[in-house]
């Protein structure tokens, strides 16, 4: 990706209702030198982020992903981002973005290993062309992840749910899919249960119904997916939060990875087994999502 712009902010308290927040803002060059040696998202991945479309110069999505920022924070006893001062800053670093596709992260680390502030901020870069993946689908092995469906009701600690830094496991899968011959994994549960993609939401078509499978599985709660349905039940779609067995990835009648940048990405295979692809209705999909967002 090429990057375009860099914001670091001065994280505000989350009760802060000054109106102006331009002085907490500095831009940064983002091929230069910003964060020290300490900084706790380098040294552990201890910090949360969101990764945003950006249409157009139209940011898609920015309540549901500042509202899972927040979640996320929660998750990992990070102080509460102040939701005006990451929307003011989300709108400054728009107006780099220009025509066509772009993607905007925002993190929030801990910051300095005993630091007395967290640290935040903001890029822009130019996404990745997710054409053929969106046209031609992607072929998806399944890959355990190590823990069983209840996993995040007994162990909190995993902090099962937060879009967290640490991703070293998400990259090693994709690595190890690759090496399978695919293009990328699905997550599943020791107990035979799916989970979600390394960087995506899974949905499946059964029918006229869309299932994804339940977030109380300790899984990110897709902002796309979340988009998605409601765009579906207002064409009298029917959709759903289940528990979806690893059987129904390759006996559905459709299914597709979600995500922010990639957008709709058809699944053509399941551990070799061949899965129908509906390129009208995957053009119809990400046509929408490639539509203006709020």
């Amino acid at each position: 990706m090429a990057w375009r712009s860099a914001l670091v902010l001065d994280p505000a308290s989350s009760d802060d209702t000054r109106e102006e927040w331009d002085a907490t803002f500095r831009v940064v060059d983002p091929d230069g030198p910003v964060l020290p040696l300490g900084e706790l998202s380098a040294q552990r991945g201890d910090g949360i982020f969101e990764s945003l479309g950006v249409v157009d110069g139209h940011v898609q999505e920015v309540g549901p992903h500042l509202a899972r920022l927040a979640r996320s924070a929660e998750l990992c006893e990070l102080p509460a981002p102040n939701p005006a001062q990451w929307r003011a800053a989300i709108a400054r670093v728009a107006t780099e973005a220009g025509s066509g596709e772009n993607v905007m992260k925002l993190v929030l680390s801990r910051g300095v290993e005993q630091g007395p502030t967290p640290t935040a901020w903001i890029t822009l870069a130019t996404a990745p062309d997710n054409s053929r993946s969106r046209s031609e689908g992607v072929d998806v092995v399944t890959l355990d992840r190590g823990y069983a469906l209840d996993a995040s009701a007994h162990a909190p600690w995993l902090q099962l749910g937060a879009k967290t830094l640490s991703y070293g496991v998400n990259m090693a899968a994709i690595r190890e899919a690759q090496r399978r011959g695919a293009d990328d994994a699905v997550f599943v549960t020791t107990d035979g249960f799916v989970l979600e993609a390394p960087t995506a939401s899974v949905v499946l078509r059964v029918g006229d119904r869309f299932v994804t499978p339940s977030p109380a599985a300790g899984i990110l709660h897709g902002t796309t997916q979340l988009s998605l349905f409601s765009f579906l039940e207002a064409r009298g779609f029917s959709t759903a939060y289940e528990t979806v067995p690893v059987a129904d990835l390759a006996t559905a009648d459709a299914g597709w990875l979600l995500s922010s940048v990639r957008l709709a990405a058809p699944i053509r295979s399941v551990d070799g087994t061949p899965v129908p692809v509906d390129r009208a209705f995957t053009d119809e999909l990400n046509a929408y999502l490639l539509s203006p967002r709020d």
